[in-house]
């Protein structure tokens, strides 16, 4: 059973016996009952991350240590779905924009940023599944969570996401086995599904009253993929 908390501008998921799969700063695997995602607030520059996410974490009344995602979303816009013993919640920021066109045209990068940037809006998003899952299978759930990330984000805003991202994906340990999590999976596409409920429903939250940027190159920051590669024949 998932079970999610708010606050102080912190959210807490929680799925006793869990083990994570984390991208981002807090990387990797994790056996923790608990995840975060904590809301920074405007002109946020700190850079000891592990530090400011355990004093938020505290601050807020969770003593419980877990992989945290961080993000320049108020977390009145965080969304979750549930499919089929699969669990998504999602805060959608677009401030920093990402971008891949099809045809490059060989031109630099219109912007990069690093970790510590503030005003940084991220797109985060934390998915359990009840369904017990070896490191492989996490693996795979993992990439069609961001999969799912990016498909519903193109055809939301015409980008691919944004230049800090970050998942964290959860198995139940104690859970009924399943081997394989790809996307014409039972779990794999409760996943999918359940994804992209929860970015659609905080994009519409975060944008009811304002609108997203056109383009990277109208948005506060970002990074237009535009650099031609070199082609080889394996």
């Amino acid at each position: 059973m998932v079970e999610t908390t708010i606050r102080d501008e912190v959210l807490q998921v929680r799925i006793p016996n869990a083990r994570w799969l984390v991208t981002g700063w807090s990387g990797g695997y994790h056996d923790s009952d608990v995840a975060y995602n904590v809301s920074v607030p405007e002109g946020w520059d700190r850079t000891d991350l592990g530090a400011y996410s355990r004093e938020r974490r505290e601050a807020a009344g969770f003593e419980t240590d877990g992989p945290s995602l961080l993000t320049g979303v108020e977390l009145r816009h965080a969304a979750g779905a549930r499919l089929d013993g699969v669990t998504a919640i999602a805060t959608v920021g677009l401030s920093n924009p990402a971008s891949l066109p099809l045809d490059p045209d060989g031109t630099a990068p219109e912007g990069l940023v690093t970790a510590g940037d503030a005003d940084i809006g991220t797109v985060n998003l934390l998915v359990g599944t009840s369904r017990s899952l070896e490191d492989g299978a996490l693996a795979t759930l993992l990439a069609g969570v961001v999969e799912a990330k990016t498909a519903t984000l193109q055809q939301l805003s015409g980008f691919t996401g944004t230049t800090s991202d970050a998942v964290a994906v959860a198995t139940d340990r104690t859970g009924e086995p399943a081997t394989f999590t790809g996307s014409a999976t039972a779990v794999g596409d409760a996943a999918r599904s359940a994804v992209r409920a929860a970015v659609k429903a905080s994009f519409e939250s975060r944008f009811a009253e304002s609108e997203p940027p056109e383009s990277v190159a109208s948005a506060d920051t970002g990074i237009r993929s535009s650099r031609q590669a070199a082609l080889f024949e394996p």
